[in-house]
Parts: C-alpha cells; sequence; structure tokens
C-alpha cells in the first residue's frame, strides 16, 4: 500500500475510483482502532494526562485530507488525533508522543493535544479552543505571498465559534482572498452543553456575514465530505478565496477519556441511533459493498491488518524510551 507518509500527493490523482474509496475506509479503520487503544493505556495509567477521542467522526477528516496534498497544511485541535493520522502521522510515532516518549513527534513534550509534524504539512493540535485558527491563517497568508500552491485547513470544533478570534481571521482571509478553508466539525456538544444552548442563529450565517463560500454537510458520509473538500481546496489552490465548512458529526465517546458518565447532558438512545444507524465507517462498509468494490471477507482483512499495525504501534511506544532530564531545555523558546 502506498501511504500518506509516502506519497506527496495525498490526493493521489492517478488512482482509481475504487483504490480512493478502499483508502478511504482504511484510514477510517486505522483511526477508530487507533483511539480503542488510547482509551485501553489511559485505563491501564500508562498515558500522562487525559486524551479527547475522535471516534465517531472519521469521516470528517478522512474525506478532507484525502484531498490534500502532502505539502498542504491543517491545524488540528484537542480532539486531533484522527486530523494527524489522516494527513500521514505515523501511529507509532503518535502513541510515542501520547505516552511522552522520546520518539513521539515532539520528543514526548507535546502530548495528546500538542502533536505536530510539519513533514506532513501539520502544523500542530491545540489545546485551546479556538486557538490555531490565527495560525491556520497565517499559512495561508504565507502561501499567497510565496505563491508556493499550499492550502491551509482549519479544523476546530463548534465550540470555538464563540471565539472572536476566529471572525476576526476569516474577514482577513476574505478581504484577502487567503487559500485557507475553515473546517466546522459539528458534533452537537461544546463539552457538556449542546450546541444549540450556546449558539445564535446557524453556523454557516457567520461566514456568510463575510461573504464567504460556506457548505454544511453530512460528516458521516466520506464521499460527501470528500467531494466537497476537493472543491473548495481547488477553489482555494486557484486564487479564488476562503470556504467555511459545516461538518455536522458525532462523538461517540465523552469529551474526555474520564468522561464516562455521560446521562446528566446526553442520553444512551442518542449515542446508540448514531453508533448504529449513522457510524461513519458502517456506512462506507455498506457502500462500497454494494457498488461492488469490496466483500465482507475483503473488508475485515483490510481491519485485520490495521489491527495489527495498531497493536505493533503500541508496543513500539510502550517499550520506547522517556527522554532524558537533559533535554528538559531544549526546544524551548523564549
Amino acid at each position: 500500500m502506498t501511504t500518506a507518509a509516502s506519497n506527496p500527493e495525498i490526493g493521489r490523482e492517478s488512482s482509481t475510483e475504487k483504490e480512493k474509496w478502499l483508502r478511504a475506509y482504511r484510514q477510517m479503520v486505522r483511526i477508530r482502532l487507533f483511539e480503542e487503544q488510547v482509551n485501553e493505556l489511559y485505563t491501564r495509567a500508562l498515558m500522562p494526562g487525559l486524551a479527547h477521542l475522535y471516534s465517531g467522526q472519521e469521516a470528517v477528516a478522512v474525506g478532507i485530507c484525502e484531498a490534500l496534498r502532502r505539502d498542504d497544511y491543517i491545524t488540528s485541535t484537542h480532539r486531533g488525533h484522527g486530523h494527524c493520522l489522516a494527513k500521514g502521522a505515523s501511529p507509532d510515532r503518535m502513541f510515542a508522543e501520547l505516552l511522552g516518549k522520546e520518539a513521539g513527534y515532539c520528543r514526548g513534550k507535546g502530548g495528546s493535544m500538542h502533536i505536530a509534524d510539519p513533514a506532513t504539512g501539520n502544523l500542530g493540535a491545540n489545546a485551546i479552543v479556538g486557538g490555531s485558527v490565527g495560525i491556520a491563517t497565517g499559512a495561508a497568508f504565507a502561501s499567497k505571498r510565496l505563491k508556493n500552491g499550499r492550502v491551509a485547513i482549519c479544523f476546530f470544533g463548534e465550540g470555538a465559534l464563540g471565539q472572536g478570534s476566529l471572525y476576526e481571521v476569516m474577514n482577513l482571509a476574505e478581504l484577502w482572498k487567503l487559500p485557507v478553508i475553515y473546517v466546522c466539525e459539528n458534533n452537537l456538544y461544546n463539552e457538556y452543553t449542546h450546541f444549540s444552548e450556546t449558539t445564535a442563529g446557524t453556523i454557516l450565517g457567520r461566514a456568510l456575514a463575510f461573504g464567504m463560500e460556506a457548505v454544511a454537510i453530512d460528516g458521516q458520509d466520506v464521499r460527501r465530505v470528500h467531494d466537497v473538500a476537493a472543491r473548495l481546496v481547488e477553489r482555494a489552490r486557484a486564487g479564488n478565496g476562503p470556504a467555511f465548512l459545516q461538518a455536522d458529526t458525532y462523538r461517540y465517546s465523552g469529551h474526555h477519556v474520564g468522561d464516562i458518565n455521560r446521562e446528566y447532558y446526553r442520553s444512551r438512545q442518542e449515542e446508540q441511533f448514531w453508533k448504529k444507524e449513522r457510524d461513519p465507517i458502517q456506512l462506507h462498509a455498506n457502500w462500497l459493498i454494494a457498488q461492488g468494490h469490496a466483500d465482507s471477507a475483503a473488508l475485515e482483512k483490510m481491519t485485520v491488518e490495521a489491527r495489527t499495525e495498531i497493536e505493533g504501534a503500541v508496543k513500539f511506544a510502550v517499550a520506547a524510551p522517556y527522554p532524558s532530564v537533559d533535554h528538559v531545555d531544549e526546544d524551548v523558546y523564549a
């Protein structure tokens, strides 16, 4: 398999439609299995700090990142493992970072919420809600000045709609026609509060106020996400300015790995509906089978291969050494 990390064209224009959609399935499964292991590591008290799982939202990260070049930029969030993996990060170095090991992307100093991988265009996850909107917009500004054709994707949750900095940068992006796409992953809940209780008006209305191209999509449909993202990416790359993409999705777990008693802010019936009726991996599997691109045995084989990869990555990270105390003052800037 040619991976995103080894190919400069993540969109892979030369691949067939069948290959593209099988790869999307494989990527979503890898992310889901990665997050299952993150939860296991937390439960076993092997992982310092907290993590915010991406399970349920895989179609957004995969659908968008498959429309990007390797050198295009992304900025991520506190719920960012899926973004990192979809853009080409290696699971072994990801796990190493989560466990605070020297082999991690930030040499064990960033942890779950601060993973960056410049080699794949990942400018970093950010624990501050909406904290990376200026970084993504700045990267897009640099791309336009340098005329290098790069596009920046800015991932954030609907909870960031209350951050004033988002509107400052969207205003400038539209004025200067910057190649940036603001992706709002609306998973319905700002931590423990339904977004309808905190968000006046409509989500798209915020971008439309600036005259920005704005689209709302089903974030559980990886094909729909990819098709719309590909159009917006090429539009931005051609110099036609920014766009705003609202991807309606759902997080299966709590706000963080320790949030296990969720009945006080959402029902078990709601969770089960999304998991059984709206699961992005199962929806895509059903479509692949219906189209004759794969059968159940082929999809199961992909899952087994992905599970072997993820379990091997965990073993690597657990066995990896911690940074030496001599490194404590390295990579520190004043």
